[in-house]
């Protein structure tokens, strides 16, 4: 019964963790960054609406709504990646974006499909030890207090055979690592002596711990320095036998069985005190938090909310007309299926099936189509979404709408170097209308080819930078058409920016 509550209260955190927010909203967050694409917008915020509102439906048929997988075709910069991108950081769930064209059939060379559900476990095992850790860091910092005033003011030595021998936490901070004496002071003296205090017969007076305790809070002893034991970073004490062989949780195996037969040394080192507080604080967080419950709540996280964005799926797609299947392309197309349709994946913190794991695949398809896909594939993915090329206002808006607008970076940029850079309305038009027609006579590379043109066009600009006397620079439209139109008109010279 209170594994049953514990399920569903982990449950409950999922549907918070996955987004509260409304398909609106979803998609008032993503325009902030993303120009165009409304369409492919508007189906990601209903997927990701969809995690959380079937959270909302009792259990019996929460189990059969099965996510509805997405796939996204456009060409090459027209914002598939940062649609994935920006969804990650809105999504608040294990997120993971992995490119199809490394996987290969199983028994060749390459990465197994599989690996994929395993780094996103990874992933969620990482997002919720970081929770756990920030609920438990305020009493860490208390016991961080109390090992710090150890070694400042050591307690008095024990006459007694009871002694107790010192543990390594997880961090690596040996748990007993007080000194014998006390860590002297500037001018030589031990702690204890720097400060005038009661003294009892058997060592330092609680009265002086508790100065001490006020100074540290104080942080007048910040830069003192004390000496702790640390984990040192331990290579791997075996060959990368199996990076090559598709058999990652094999080699994970081996390493962990590995790891127990050569337990990490330690070293001592000495550090300030305002550094030493942060390495027993983080000690003393791992030590409190629950490894069991931590991968408990990754797993279930991953399997009600986890979400992977397969890009360049169309590199895995045979070509038409092609007779036979292609060991490279079909082989990994099979061996995706039942990872997408629902398949329990053996990993080494336990079992993870991918029933409800959002798919969102992505690929340009200039060469081949999404019907060359496997018909059992194709029918894994029911929302096909289309993106549109972008043209000279879309790069307009690109340059000056985002919050992470390319004219606003380069002038934060220019900016450390007190150069004060404006580009002009007509200067900016120009600059999108160049790139729409380097990208209609070359290869369309969509926004791509708008930064390739701006760190040209600002290019003497960026290397006299330190050096320029004038620190204001206005950039025309004068100015871009010399620097860029030669380079537009010249279709041979154009291919050179990609």
């Amino acid at each position: 019964m209170i594994m049953q509550a514990s399920v569903e209260q982990s449950e409950q955190e999922t549907a918070v963790a996955v987004n509260s927010l409304t398909p609106r909203e979803i998609v008032r967050r993503l325009d902030d960054f993303i120009i165009g694409q409304d369409e492919a917008k508007r189906s990601v915020a209903i997927a990701l609406r969809n995690r959380w509102r079937r959270q909302q439906v009792p259990p019996p048929l929460r189990d059969e709504i099965a996510p509805k997988n997405i796939i996204m075709i456009g060409p090459t910069g027209v914002g598939k990646t940062e649609i994935a991108r920006r969804l990650a950081v809105l999504a608040q769930s294990p997120f993971i974006k992995v490119e199809a064209s490394k996987f290969t059939e199983v028994g060749y060379v390459g990465r197994d499909v599989e690996s994929m559900i395993r780094d996103l476990l990874e992933l969620a095992i990482t997002m919720v030890r970081d929770e756990e850790r920030q609920q438990v860091m305020e009493k860490a910092a208390v016991q961080a207090e109390e090992r710090l005033l150890d070694l400042l003011v050591p307690p008095a030595p024990r006459t007694s055979q009871g002694g107790k021998s010192g543990a390594y936490g997880p961090a690596g901070v040996d748990a007993a690592s007080v000194l014998t004496t006390p860590p002297p002071a500037s001018d030589g003296k031990t702690a204890a002596e720097a400060l005038p205090g009661d003294q009892e017969a058997g060592g330092v007076g609680e009265s002086t711990r508790e100065k001490f305790r006020r100074m540290l809070r104080d942080g007048q002893l910040d830069q003192r320095e004390v000496e702790i034991e640390v984990q040192q970073q331990r290579s791997s004490p075996m060959p990368d036998l199996f990076a090559a062989g598709g058999t990652e949780e094999m080699e994970s195996n081996i390493r962990d069985m590995f790891g127990k037969m050569f337990p990490p040394k330690t070293s001592k080192r000495r550090m300030p005190v305002g550094e030493a507080r942060e390495v027993l604080c983080q000690s003393e967080a791992e030590k409190l938090v629950d490894e069991e419950k931590v991968i408990s709540r990754a797993i279930r996280r991953t399997e009600q909310s986890g979400i992977v964005f397969l890009d360049e799926i169309d590199k895995v797609t045979s070509k038409s007309g092609s007779q036979g299947p292609e060991v490279s392309r079909e082989g990994v197309q099979r061996d995706l299926l039942p990872i997408v349709e629902g398949a329990t994946v053996t990993t080494k913190h336990g079992m993870v099936r991918t029933d409800h794991i959002l798919f969102i695949a992505s690929g340009a398809f200039h060469v081949s189509k999404p019907a060359d896909l496997i018909p059992e594939l194709q029918g894994r993915f029911p929302i096909r979404v289309e993106l549109a090329s972008l043209g000279e206002e879309e790069f307009y808006r690109i340059l000056t709408e985002p919050q992470n607008a390319l004219l606003k970076q380069y002038v934060a940029l220019l900016a450390t170097e007190e150069i004060e850079l404006e580009f002009a309305e007509p200067a900016v038009r120009e600059l999108a209308r160049l790139a729409a027609e380097v990208n209609s006579r070359t290869e369309n590379i969509g926004a791509r080819r708008l930064h390739t043109m701006l760190e040209r066009l600002l290019d003497n600009l960026s290397f006299e930078a330190p050096e320029l006397a004038e620190k204001s620079f206005v950039v025309s439209a004068e100015y871009v058409r010399e620097q860029l139109s030669t380079v537009a008109e010249d279709e041979d010279l154009s291919r050179f920016i990609l």
